[in-house]
């Protein structure tokens, strides 16, 4: 029984110990205040945002989880970027659907490229080769 009051004691000088060394003992705070993390927005300002940007994300912490102003920031950020991108792909689709359409009308094709020349072909000026073979 003399071990168990002894056991019983000794925590409970430690564990009083470690607290005041802890709080500081009332004189002075050992532990400094820490001020909160800041969200330091990594996501470039003068490019659009990639795969290794949105990787490279690290939201700071708070004591419940993510602080939801720095979240929204950075959503709100990668949703102005997508909303972008979806309105200039809109736009080369759009254009070229236009593109498509005036070349069934008039009968070209959209993936000649200039110097492009086809057996037979006069629009060119290119020699015709089976006028060359003589058949």
């Amino acid at each position: 029984m003399r071990v168990f009051w002894f056991l019983l004691l000794t925590m409970v000088v430690v564990v009083t110990a470690v607290t005041l060394a802890v709080v500081g003992g009332g004189g002075s705070a050992v532990l400094q205040d820490v001020p909160p993390e800041r969200f330091t927005d990594p996501l470039p300002a003068t490019r659009p945002v990639g795969r290794a940007d949105i990787e490279a994300l690290r939201l700071p912490m708070a004591p419940r989880g993510y602080r939801m102003a720095d979240v929204d920031e950075a959503l709100s950020r990668l949703g102005a970027e997508l909303a972008e991108r979806d309105a200039r792909i809109a736009e080369l689709e759009s254009t070229l659907a236009g593109a498509q359409a005036a070349a069934v009308t008039t009968g070209t094709d959209l993936f000649e490229q200039p110097g492009d020349q086809r057996p037979g072909d006069r629009r060119t000026g290119g020699p015709d080769r089976t006028e060359e073979d003589g058949r």
